[in-house]
């Protein structure tokens, strides 16, 4: 299970850095410009959070796997972390339209991998916890 939490901190240090590219990618200059000025720095704002919290998940399962698993609060924390996870699952289907995905090849395989992670991710986290 140590070996698991290791692999998540791993893919969640890449999923963090990853939300550099995203005003580029997404071309939020060019998007964002006919929001107001509160939501573009919302959406800013928010996603550096977002990154930051994966990356510190990330460092806490690379850094106290053991105690993720050994102990009633690392259980806790990873039960908290396996229904975050599950949500985010979720949201994947319900959430985000298909049209975003459905006949792109590069998008459908996104879509495919991220369901695969956040699966991933959050049968781990609940296996800590109830087992």
């Amino acid at each position: 299970m140590i070996l698991h939490f290791r692999i998540i901190g791993a893919l969640l240090l890449v999923l963090a850095m990853s939300h550099v590219v995203f005003p580029r990618y997404f071309r939020w200059n060019e998007e964002l410009k006919p929001l107001s000025l509160i939501n573009r720095q919302i959406m800013t704002i928010h996603t550096f959070f977002i990154a930051l919290t994966v990356f510190l998940l990330g460092l806490l399962c690379l850094s106290a796997a053991g105690e993720l698993v050994e102990t009633a609060l690392g259980r806790k924390i990873s039960l908290g972390m396996g229904v975050f996870w599950g949500t985010r699952l979720v949201i994947q289907f319900v959430g985000y339209s298909p049209e975003l995905w459905k006949g792109r090849k590069f998008e459908t395989t996104v879509h495919i991998l991220f369901s695969l992670l956040f699966t991933y991710m959050s049968v781990v986290f609940l296996w800590a916890y109830f087992y």
